[in-house]
């Protein structure tokens, strides 16, 4: 995934709003809230995202994954893909999805109302890379392990 790509698929999402800030990142915004950030602290093309408690439990330890640096130490739930080679053909822009669902879960009903988002729910997060599945439908997460 290039910054291009990334760019492209965060743009298509309603109701985002972009803006380069911090050193020259790519970050990406609904409502006001940042979903995803590409290229922050990094040298190397990487995105930085939301996610749930579970998934960032599953990530934080995955190759090519790690907690986002300052956000995952101030106890945020933030992911850091670091590899991003193949990732529009694994699945990832679902991750990215799912961030942008995460916030918009959380923005309030006026707001999401404003936006023409109305009821968004995080459910139905699907993350297809390194061999892992995860389904999150409301709190519950079914996890599968393919090898």
């Amino acid at each position: 995934m290039t910054y291009e790509e990334f760019n492209a698929f965060c743009g298509q999402l309603p109701g985002t709003t972009y803006v380069v800030q911090w050193g020259g990142s790519h970050v990406w915004k609904v409502g006001g809230k940042v979903f995803a950030i590409g290229g922050w602290q990094t040298e190397a093309p990487a995105v930085t995202f939301k996610t749930s408690e579970m998934l960032y439990e599953i990530l934080r330890d995955t190759p090519g994954y790690r907690p986002a640096p300052y956000f995952a130490s101030r106890g945020m739930k933030w992911i850091q893909r670091t590899d991003l080679e193949g990732a529009m053909e694994d699945g990832f822009t679902d991750t990215l999805l799912g961030s942008y669902k995460l916030v918009v879960a959380g923005l309030p009903k006026k707001v999401r109302g404003e936006l023409g988002l109305g009821l968004v729910s995080p459910s139905c997060h699907r993350v297809y890379s390194h061999s892992i599945i995860a389904i999150c439908p409301a709190s519950l997460c079914f996890l599968s392990w393919l090898f």
